[in-house]
C-alpha cells in the first residue's frame, strides 16, 4: 500500500477539513506551510473565486493543497415545492425584516468547477456528496492530482477505491457539517469514527484518512493505530483566526458541548451536524418536507447572511463536530506545532 505522506509531500497526518463557506486561503496556506494539508472548500465557490483562493494560498506558500468540491447535481425542483419551502421560511426572515426569495442559481456547476480544477492542477483533489466516474478521476490523474474520495460506510469506501481514488476519507458520525454519504439512507450510514476507519483499514488496498471528533494528538494517535495513514480535522481548526467565519458564530463554538450538537436537515436540505439553534428547532417540525439540497441551502443563504450582520447566532448554520468542546483557539500555525508534540508523546507513551 503506497504511504500517503510520500504520496502527497506532507510532513505531518494531518489534513485541515475543508469547510466551504468558513475556510479561506489564509487558513488552507497556513496548514500547508505547517507541514499539513491545507484544504480549500469550494463547492460553493464560482469559476473565478476558485481561482482566486488557489492564487491566494500559492502566493502565500509553495506547499501542497487540497481543493474540494461537491459530487452534486444541478436541481431543477418544481415551482410549488419551492413555494412551500418560501413560506415556512417567511417568518424566519420577517425576523430581519426581510422575505424569502428564489436564487438566481441553486448552485455552481460542477461541470465547470471540475474544468477549473484540472486547469488549477492543485496537489490533491477531493471530493464529497457523492462519487466520481472512473474517467473523471482519470482525468484528474492526468493533471497531477491525488484524488480523495469521502465515505461514510465501507461499501462507500469501497466504491471509490474502485473507480480509482488514491485515498479515502473515512467521515465517523461525530464530524461536524454535512454528512458525506452517497449510497445508502442517511440514518444506516451513521457510522461512527471508530469502527468506520477500523473497518475501512481492514477491507481497502489504498490508504485511509481518518475524519469525525478527533481534536488533538491523542486522538490522532488512536486514529494511526486504528490503521488510518492520516486524520482529517475540521471543527479544530474551525477556531482559529484565519477561519472565515463571523463573531457569533466564534461565541457559539466557545461554549458548546458535545450534547449541544445535532444532525439535521432542516438548514440546508442535507444532513448536517451542527449546534442547535432557533432556526433548527423551528424548522424541525417539518423536516421531512423540506427540499434537498442545495435548495434549502440556497434560500436559507440570504438569511444566515443577515444573521450573520446582525450578529445573530440562533438563524446561522452553526456546523460543528461532537469534539466542539474540545476545541483550542489558537493561531492554525501553533495549533499543528501543537498537535505536532502531543502525537510524539501519545506515540511514545505506546512504544
Amino acid at each position: 500500500m503506497p504511504r500517503l505522506l510520500d504520496t502527497l509531500g506532507l510532513r505531518l497526518p494531518i489534513i485541515q477539513g475543508p469547510m466551504t463557506g468558513s475556510d479561506t486561503p489564509a487558513l488552507a496556506a497556513a496548514v500547508s506551510a505547517g507541514g499539513g494539508l491545507g484544504s480549500l472548500g469550494c463547492g460553493m465557490r464560482s469559476p473565478q473565486a476558485m481561482r482566486e483562493a488557489a492564487a491566494a494560498v500559492r502566493a502565500a506558500t509553495d506547499q501542497p493543497f487540497a481543493i474540494n468540491l461537491f459530487v452534486q447535481p444541478t436541481p431543477a425542483p418544481e415551482a410549488a415545492l419551492v413555494a412551500a419551502a418560501m413560506r415556512r421560511l417567511a417568518p424566519l426572515y420577517a425576523k430581519f425584516d426581510a422575505e424569502p426569495a428564489r436564487p438566481v442559481q441553486w448552485c455552481e456547476d460542477l461541470t465547470t468547477q471540475l474544468d477549473v480544477l484540472v486547469e488549477l492542477r492543485p496537489a490533491v483533489a477531493s471530493f464529497t456528496f457523492g462519487i466520481l466516474t472512473a474517467g473523471q478521476v482519470q482525468r484528474l490523474h492526468d493533471a497531477g492530482c491525488a484524488v480523495i474520495g469521502t465515505a461514510t460506510t465501507v461499501q462507500e469506501a469501497l466504491a471509490w477505491e474502485a473507480v480509482g481514488a488514491d485515498a479515502v476519507c473515512a467521515s465517523g458520525s461525530e464530524a461536524g457539517g454535512h454528512r458525506g454519504t452517497f449510497l445508502a439512507d442517511y440514518a444506516s450510514s451513521m457510522v461512527a469514527t471508530l469502527p468506520l476507519v477500523r473497518d475501512c483499514a481492514r477491507r481497502l488496498s489504498v490508504p485511509v484518512i481518518a475524519a469525525g471528533g478527533i481534536m488533538d494528538g491523542a486522538g490522532i494517535a488512536a486514529a494511526l493505530a486504528l490503521g488510518a495513514q492520516a486524520v482529517q480535522m475540521g471543527t479544530a481548526f474551525l477556531v482559529c483566526p484565519e477561519a472565515g467565519i463571523p463573531a457569533a458564530y466564534r461565541a457559539a463554538l466557545a461554549g458548546a458541548q458535545a450534547t449541544d450538537t445535532r444532525t439535521t436537515r432542516t438548514i440546508s436540505g442535507r444532513p448536517a451536524r451542527g449546534i442547535v439553534n432557533a432556526m433548527m428547532e423551528a424548522l424541525t417540525p417539518d423536516e421531512a418536507a423540506i427540499p434537498p439540497y442545495p435548495v434549502q441551502n440556497a434560500l436559507t443563504g440570504p438569511l444566515r447572511r443577515l444573521a450573520a450582520q446582525r450578529g445573530d447566532a440562533q438563524y446561522l448554520s452553526l456546523w460543528a463536530g461532537q469534539g466542539v468542546a474540545q476545541a483550542r483557539p489558537m493561531p492554525a500555525a501553533e495549533l499543528l506545532a501543537l498537535l505536532e508534540q502531543e502525537l510524539s508523546k501519545s506515540v511514545a507513551a505506546c512504544d
